[in-house]
């Protein structure tokens, strides 16, 4: 049988990482007060009440740190705080440095075909001075009406513009075929099923219904992820955690310059373990005024035995260099190159993508 661990004294390291990390202060005040409140009962009650399942009803304790003292109790580590200390003694400048030198392409950008700034030749050639191999041609789907989402004419017009476009792009470059498609309320996707197969990555996102409940939410996305033409999760909650930077948008760059929005709600654990049932990918959002998922989910995810893709979502060419943000992000949550599929080749990366549909 397990010993013990001494709860409180996790929930307090917990706290302190979470400091170290500069988290935000209502997560870090989140433990420290579950810490000070159980320290103040008997060990046999925590006990008591933990077996009870009602240390919630104690203030200051809420599910997740109820989680980690039952945990504790069990004589595990809690989840959460291996998490945290995953990434200990780790120099995450060197980390993130190394990773984003591993990538070699981008799995979501935007062109001018939909609500990106740039043609597709000049999000093509930034990309290859920075040194990519191919970049992933994402332009949004027809029920995104405010991003000029491309119907099913129209996405076949592009697939043809594209392998033009190839034939005259530097050797050793590729423009890979893609969408950022729709996931629909009843959590279908919004292209047809035949343009969907034709394309080498397909990431799927959620634009409407962002504060729908959590069964409903949860529902949505199961469904899109079982789909076998999708292959990566984009930005998984949808949330805004700040306004756009000064100057940081490009011409024709729509859609993004929004008010803070809180991240949707879903079962996560139901969801991460799906994506990593089905072999799909997470996106690790690139965008500063996304930063999404959460670290927490990120962890959460990469417990889960996820994939992911570090991306920019770029809608204009500067933001290609914007993988560093998720790369940063990426090595502070422990998230090794071997599982970010755009640190593959691209023949690698396509046959990944095929295999869904296999």
């Amino acid at each position: 049988m397990e010993t013990a661990r001494d709860p409180v004294a996790d929930l307090r390291r917990i706290a302190f990482l979470l400091e170290r990390a500069n988290e935000a202060t209502y997560r870090v005040r989140a433990f420290r007060s579950a810490a000070k409140t159980l320290s103040e009962l008997p060990p046999e009650e925590v006990a008591r009440r933990a077996a009870a399942g009602t240390l919630t009803e104690l203030s200051g304790v809420g599910d997740v740190t109820a989680r980690c003292v039952t945990e504790s109790l069990a004589g595990e580590e809690p989840v959460y705080l291996r998490r945290l200390t995953a990434t200990e003694g780790v120099d995450l400048g060197d980390a993130a440095r190394e990773l984003r030198a591993a990538l070699r392409g981008d799995c979501h950008t935007h062109s001018d075909w939909s609500d990106g700034g740039s043609p597709i030749e000049e999000m093509a050639l930034a990309a290859v001075e920075l040194g990519h191999e191919y970049v992933v041609l994402t332009d949004h789907s027809p029920t995104l009406k405010v991003a000029r989402g491309l119907t099913a004419a129209r996405l076949r017009r592009q697939l043809d513009y594209v392998a033009a476009v190839n034939e005259a792009l530097p050797e050793g470059f590729r423009i890979l075929t893609g969408i950022e498609v729709d996931i629909l309320p009843d959590g279908s996707l919004d292209q047809d099923e035949e343009l969907l197969a034709r394309l080498d990555v397909v990431v799927a996102s959620v634009h409407s219904g962002l504060r729908d409940e959590s069964p409903r939410m949860t529902r949505r996305m199961l469904r899109a992820i079982e789909n076998p033409h999708m292959d990566v999760l984009g930005h998984c909650t949808g949330r805004m955690v700040a306004n756009r930077p000064a100057g940081a948008e490009g011409p024709g760059d729509r859609g993004h310059r929004k008010r803070l929005r809180p991240p949707s709600e879903f079962d996560a654990a139901a969801v991460f373990a799906a994506c990593a049932e089905h072999g799909k990918a997470v996106e690790i959002n690139s965008r500063p005024e996304r930063q999404d998922p959460p670290k927490r989910l990120l962890r959460q995810a990469l417990e889960a035995g996820c994939l992911f893709t570090i991306s920019t979502d770029a809608h204009a060419p500067g933001q290609l260099d914007w993988q560093r943000f998720g790369c940063e992000r990426a090595a502070l949550c422990g998230v090794p190159a071997d599982r970010v599929v755009n640190t593959w080749k691209a023949g690698a990366l396509v046959d990944w993508a095929v295999s869904h549909a296999a």
